[in-house]
Formats: C-alpha cells, structure tokens, sequence
C-alpha cells in the first residue's frame, strides 16, 4: 500500500533541527509529511520512484503552503542514498544533510529577489555545463522566480529546453503570471492550494500539544483564520501567542485577539445594531473603541464587508465547525440581523463601503473619514430608483437624506435608516423657524455669499484659499484633495449647510484635479489687468511724465466695475 493512502497523521510529526522557531522546528523532511498537499506529492514521489522525473518543476501558491519546502524534499528524494522508499527523516545521510543546511556542492539554491539580472543567470547556467560532483543531480532551486529579469529569463530558455540528463530545475513562485510562458510551457507545473481550515486546525492543534501549550480551540481557530490557508503563518502565529503567554496561563480566545491585533466580531455586530437602529451616539463609541484598541481604519472597513458578507449568505454557511470566521453566538447575532435588512440594502452597503475604502487613500485622516462613513450610513435609505451603484454617486443621496419624512423605526423590521438621536435634537429648531428664512444655494459663488453675510470667515477663507472644486450642484459638492485644508472644515460645512438650507449636503474629496482656487483664479485676472493696463496708451503718457513711476496697484471703478 502506498503511504499516501494512509493520509497524514499529524501525530507522526518530529522536529527536524535544533531551531525553537516553529516554522522551523516542524518543518517537513519527507513528502508524506507535508500539510494539506496530498495529490501533488504522491505525484512527485511516483515520478521518482518510477524513474520519470522532469527536466524543471515550477511550485506556485500563497505563501508559507510548502513550495521552498517541496523544493527541498525533491532535491533530496532525486540525490538520497537510501533511495526514494527509505527517504531520509531521522537519521540523514551525507547528501540530504547537506541538502537541509543548504551547503550540498551540486544542490544551489538562489534567491531571484536578490539576484534577478542576466550575469547571475549567466553564471548559473555556466556552472551547470559541469557534472554533479558527488551526488546523483546537480540541482538549481530559485526561489521567487518571477523576479528575474526579462534578459535572464530569455537565458534560460535553451538549457531549460534540452539540459543535461544530470541537471534539474526547481521553480517556486508566488506570481506565476509574471513568469514567461515560454519558461512555463517548458516546466511541470504543480499549484499547491491553501490549507483547508479543518486539516490547519487539527495540525495546529498537535503541535500546540507537542509543545505542552495550553490553547483554546477558539484561540486555534483564530490563527486558523488570520493565517489564511498558510501553515507557515500559522505556526508564526502559535508561536507568538505561546511566548506572549509564558507565564503558563490559557491562551484563550480574548488573550489571542489582544495579542494578534484582533478585535472581537461581537464589537462589530454590536455596532450594526447600533447602526440600523439610528444611534450615532452608540455607533461612533462603539467604532471608537474598536479603533483604540489598534485595528486601523483599512482593516475595519474590510470587515465590515466580511459581515455584509454574512448578512447576505448566512443561510448556506453552516455552523458545524468547519466555518472558523464565526463563532456560534456570532453566527446566530448576524441570523437575526440578515432576517431585518432587505437584499438591495446590503448591496448599496457593499458599494458605498468600497468607495469608503478608496478614499482612504486620499484623506489626511482615515479614522475621521470612517466616522463620517458610518455617520452617513445612518441617513442612507432604500431608492428603487436607478443602478445601486449611482445611488451612492448621485444625486439621489442627497435626495433621501434630506427626506424629512415621518418613517417608524422598529428594531425588528428596518425600511429605512436614519440618525434617530440627530433627528430629536434638529427636528424641533427647525419647525421653529420661519421658512423664509431656508436659503437655496445654486452655486459655489452664492454660498462664499452666503459665508460673508452670515460672518462665517473661516468658511470663506476656506473655500477661496484651500478649496478645488470639481462640481457643485443642489445637496452635493465636490472638491479635490487639498493638503492645506483644515482638516474639520468638511465635517463643519456640511453641518453649517444643514442649518442654512435644511437639507443633507454630500461633500465628497476626489482624486480628480478641480479648478484652481478663487484666490488664484483672482490673481490670475488682476494680473491680466495689469498687463492690459501697462500696455494702455494713458499709462506711456504718465510714465512720460513720471519716469521713476510704476503701476502695482489698481481699483475699479464700482460704477464701471463689468466695463
């Protein structure tokens, strides 16, 4: 019976050299040994076995699932001098201990992250026109292959095509489409896959045990899910947590979020309650002490549409075990959320959640921008009007925050959201207002207006000096990004805009270039003018008569000031 049809046993693991890194420590010397690549290496050891080796492998995938790994056990399957059968594991022979400390003469491994031109290619391929000088194979292991140069992929093609019966090449890459298809097509390629969670949760699981620590299945389970389908990840992640927590005490699922950054799905959870029941006060403390605890505004944001994610698929995720992003008590919090909120909802979230993540990019401060994220969330309703994506862009935004609607908000059945807690303290200033007193604004012109009637000068100052704009039209402004810009100056114009008009305004930073500011756009014209001026036959006659005279000021005439 092959011993690939008796499967991994994760018991059957030993540590492999001296090293008290993980990684390291456990790292697989046989093919039997490797995690979670079952197919590829019965491929590899039935190929040696029987005498069918290929002239160059390519190993791609994700990092840390096994390619320098695989690399290694081939090299030492193709040169052992026990034979592919009695593979060294414990007791190594010259060849495969040489090949482990990476010194072996006709074993080279090169990195092509730091050797990536034609010369080292060169000299490469000038060292194998000689034999293998104690082993069966000489054998070149790059690793990161797609780094190299396209002069020095060119290089290797020939040798690559018809080498030497006594040359092997080992690729391992994590871009393969960055690799030449001519250098492909000349290779046996073999994709190795992401560990799949309950095969990475049971050898974690093992060898937290072998090395005596004491962790929860749930801690395991978040490592699990952090690492992302890499053992390699995942080992660095144990051994974090197991040196972080030294003093023999449990690593359990609160110790292991602290220590890896993480924070609690509960927090998040808690928040879209908060969110869809209009609670800006709770929304923002909550997403406040999510962002105290360290987890960058990036990284909310992206689970943020992990759990829109959720809402829209928890019927055919299966709590049994086998899905390690939630827990139990999460999975059935957001069952009860995905039962409230209609489908075009948690679309139209989704989108204006990934237009959220792109302006991150522009602002001088992301946690501000994902405040006013959630903030505008809770003033975002439900329009049948039109593409999702163009409710987030347009002016039909503008038109449903501004809705002064009268709308029951009930907990168990959301039509709509909306910032309950504002609408308390707004609404009651607002019916005592004389309408009259509302003010349209039609342009960027009428509201600078605006700013000097009402002597709002920072606005004015704001909006003439540190303002590009893109676009104005009735509810929404765009401007450019501008680093001169007071940093509160868009959150306290909306606000202010709110008290003049009565209605939501959208200001939105774009990466589009905008017009130069009223400032320079009045600069630009008294320039003009003065060189029209200079130019004028009254003024030769008073430099005529005042020879030592220059023009460096002017005013109009108010009476003539359009001539």
């Amino acid at each position: 019976m092959s011993i690939f049809q008796v499967g991994w046993s994760p018991k059957n693991f030993i540590m492999t050299n001296n090293s008290t890194v993980l990684a390291l420590k456990y790292r697989p010397q046989v093919f039997e040994d490797l995690v979670g690549q079952e197919i590829i290496s019965e491929t590899l050891y039935n190929s040696i076995k029987f005498n069918k080796s290929a002239n160059a492998y390519l190993f791609t995938g994700i990092r840390g699932v096994g390619k320098t790994t695989i690399a290694r056990i081939l090299a030492k399957s193709l040169n052992c001098e026990n034979g592919i059968d009695k593979l060294c594991k414990d007791n190594f022979c010259l060849h495969c201990k040489s090949i482990i400390n990476s010194n072996h003469i006709d074993v080279l491994e090169m990195d092509a992250a730091s050797k990536t031109g034609v010369d080292d290619v060169r000299d490469l391929i000038e060292f194998s026109r000689y034999g293998p000088t104690s082993a069966k194979y000489k054998i070149f292991i790059i690793d990161e292959v797609h780094m190299l140069s396209k002069q020095a992929f060119n290089a290797l093609l020939k040798t690559l095509e018809e080498p030497p019966k006594y040359l092997k090449f080992i690729f391992a890459t994590t871009e393969i489409k960055k690799i030449p298809v001519t250098v492909v097509s000349r290779c046996q390629r073999f994709d190795l896959s992401r560990i799949k969670t309950e095969k990475l949760f049971q050898y974690i699981k093992t060898i937290a045990e072998k090395e005596k620590g004491k962790v929860t299945d749930e801690a395991i389970k978040l490592i699990v899910k952090i690492s992302e389908g890499s053992v390699r990840d995942a080992l660095s992640l144990l051994d974090r947590g197991l040196i972080s927590n030294s003093n023999s005490e449990e690593l359990n699922l609160k110790k292991a979020q602290k220590i890896y950054g993480y924070f609690d799905k509960s927090s998040l959870i808690e928040l879209f309650y908060n969110l869809f029941k209009g609670d800006e006060i709770k929304v923002i403390n909550v997403y406040r002490k999510i962002y105290d605890s360290g987890v960058e505004p990036k990284i909310f944001l992206n689970d943020f549409l992990e759990i829109l994610y959720f809402i829209k698929n928890i019927s055919s995720i299966k709590p049994d075990g086998n899905n390690f992003t939630l827990n139990d008590d999460e999975f059935n919090e957001i069952n009860k959320i995905s039962k409230q909120i209609d489908t075009k909802d948690i679309i139209l979230f989704w989108q204006f959640t990934i237009e959220t993540i792109n302006e991150l990019e522009i602002v001088a401060n992301p946690n501000l921008c994902v405040e006013m994220f959630l903030v505008r969330l809770m003033y975002l309703k439900d329009s049948n009007k039109g593409d999702y994506k163009d409710k987030v862009t347009t002016k039909d935004i503008s038109d449903n925050l501004g809705s002064e609607k009268e709308t029951s908000i009930n907990y168990n059945i959301v039509d709509q959201i909306k910032n309950i807690t504002q609408k308390e303290e707004v609404e009651p200033k607002i019916k005592s207002q004389d309408t009259t007193s509302i003010i349209d604004i039609n342009s960027f012109e009428e509201l600078i207006d605006l700013c000097v009637k009402n002597k709002e000068l920072k606005f004015k100052y704001e909006l003439e000096n540190n303002v590009n704009l893109v676009s104005f039209t009735e509810g929404r402004i765009e401007i450019a990004f501008n680093e001169n810009l007071d940093k509160v100056f868009i959150k306290e114009l909306s606000n202010k805009l709110f008290q003049w008009t009565n209605k939501r305004w959208i200001i939105l930073l774009s990466k589009k270039e905008g017009l130069i500011t009223k400032k320079q756009e009045e600069k630009i014209s008294k320039n003009k003018i003065l060189e029209d001026v200079k130019k004028s036959e009254i003024y030769n006659k008073i430099l005529d008569i005042l020879p030592d005279s220059e023009l460096v000021e002017f005013e109009k005439n108010k009476e003539t000031k359009d001539d």
